[in-house]
Parts: structure tokens; C-alpha cells; sequence
């Protein structure tokens, strides 16, 4: 069975956030996620990590933002990144720096950069360059404090005209980088939503040693991972038959309260 990770963004929102590390630890979770970190000062989460024994395993870069104030609230602002924009390099770069520093502090070993919705009438192909320039810059400044920098495929109905939307395009950045510390974030709900044939992807992708980190939910609604036309016991199974030794996060709304929807795990 995978090894999953508390996503704190989306689950036990029944409770305010800084109590949901409690939450997750009394659940059995050994590691966490979360969305972006920034409207907590980074040391008041190092401590709640340490008190209740968890790992923290990936959060997000700022999706846009100048300052870490305007950071904290970008993803509410609408923003979804800046990978994919010409001139917006240097607040790439600086949401960069902000994430890399919150990762030293929080001993995290990966970020995921969003990529960025497309500026309105840019063919895909066309913003190539720039998201290369970007990753290059990106998975250097990382490698030199020693995190990974992750890139994720999100499905084109929940986030219409976003940059990155299919595996074969985050694999061909990769490989294109060719930085040891430059990944895939594989997230098994965005797969099913925007390609479908899931299994196959898993048994294609992993063996590659480009995917650092897994997340699940169940589809199409995005709850607990025991319902839906994703059959979750039959891939865990390819995962674990494929060697898979990283984190499944587990980035789902649950239907109620958190604990109770648990029983898929304890299964």
C-alpha cells in the first residue's frame, strides 16, 4: 500500500487550519501537504510539524504576487501562476526564493511551480521557450539548497486555458530541462479528467524516474477516493507493483467530516 500524505488545503476543513495537523496526525498521516504556506510565518509551521510528528512532503510556489504579503493571497486573487508569461520572469523568480525559503525552514523536499494560464490568443507551442528559461532558472536555484521543483498537469475543466494540461507535455519539459531535480507532479484525478487510461500512464510514467509525487481523488467529483469511476484498490496495486517509494497525496474534498470518510484507508 502507498504511503499517503494529509492534504491540509482540502481536507479537515471542518477545523481551522493550524489545528488540522493535529487532525491528521491523531488519523495515523506521517506527512502533510498543502496548497501555499504563505499567510503563516514559516516557523510557527516548522513547529506545528515537529509537535505532532509529520513530514512535510510539497506545497506550492506562489502563484503570482510581489511580496509575500500579496503571495498569501494570490490563489484567492485569481492568480495561477506566472511559468508559462513572458516578462513576468522576475516574479517568478521571486516566488521562487519565497518558496525555497519556506522549504529550508519546513525541511521540505519539493515544490510545485504553476505553470500559468495562457495569456488570451497564445498558441500553447508558442510559450515553449519561456516555460523552458523559466524551469532551467527554477531547478538550478533549487538544486543548490537541495529541493526538487515539480510541474503538474491540471485538467482543463476545473482550470480552463491553464498552460500545462497533459502528461506527455510535463514529461517532454523534463526531459527537454534534463535537471536531475525537475519532476512530475502525477495527479491521478487531473490524469482520468483530461486523458483518461490511467493504469497505463502509471506503468508508462513511473518506471521513468520522473514522477516525484502522486495525488488522488476520486473522480468526477473530487471526494474520497472510494467512490467514482476511478477503481483506487486496483491502482494502488500498480503502484505498488511499479516500486513507487514516494508520497500519494491525498487532494480530495471530502463528502463530510473528514475522519469519518477515512474508511477507504483503513481498508
Amino acid at each position: 500500500m502507498p504511503q499517503f500524505a494529509a492534504n491540509l488545503s482540502m481536507m479537515y476543513t471542518e477545523l481551522p487550519f493550524l489545528a488540522r495537523f493535529a487532525a491528521a496526525a491523531k488519523d495515523g498521516f506521517r506527512a502533510v501537504e498543502y496548497l501555499f504556506p504563505y499567510a503563516y510565518p514559516a516557523q510557527e509551521l516548522a513547529e506545528m510539524l515537529d509537535k505532532h510528528g509529520l513530514q512535510q512532503v510539497l506545497f506550492n510556489a506562489p502563484p503570482g504576487g510581489r511580496n509575500v504579503q500579496e503571495m498569501a493571497g494570490a490563489w484567492e486573487g485569481g492568480m495561477r501562476g506566472t511559468l508559462c508569461i513572458a516578462g513576468e520572469e522576475a516574479r517568478f523568480r521571486n516566488g521562487v526564493w519565497e518558496a525555497l525559503r519556506y522549504a529550508q525552514i519546513l525541511k521540505c523536499p519539493r515544490i510545485h511551480v504553476m505553470s500559468g494560464l495562457m495569456p488570451s490568443g497564445a498558441v500553447r507551442y508558442a510559450l515553449r521557450s519561456t516555460v523552458l528559461a523559466n524551469l532551467c532558472w527554477a531547478a538550478q536555484a533549487a538544486a543548490d539548497v537541495g529541493v526538487e521543483i515539480l510541474i503538474e498537469p491540471i485538467n482543463g475543466r476545473d482550470m480552463p486555458g491553464y498552460y500545462l494540461d497533459r502528461q506527455e507535455l510535463a514529461h517532454s519539459l523534463v526531459q527537454t530541462v534534463a535537471a536531475p531535480n525537475l519532476k512530475v507532479q502525477m495527479d491521478l484525478y487531473h490524469c482520468q479528467v483530461s486523458e483518461g487510461d490511467v493504469a497505463s500512464k502509471l506503468r508508462q510514467y513511473l518506471p521513468t524516474g520522473r514522477v516525484g509525487h502522486i495525488q488522488i481523488a476520486g473522480v468526477p467529483d473530487r471526494h474520497e477516493p472510494d467512490q467514482g469511476e476511478l477503481n483506487y484498490a486496483y491502482l494502488f496495486e500498480v503502484i505498488d507493483s511499479l516500486n513507487y517509494q514516494g508520497w500519494v497525496g491525498c487532494e480530495y474534498r471530502p463528502r463530510g467530516e473528514t475522519s469519518a470518510g477515512l474508511q477507504w484507508m483503513k481498508a
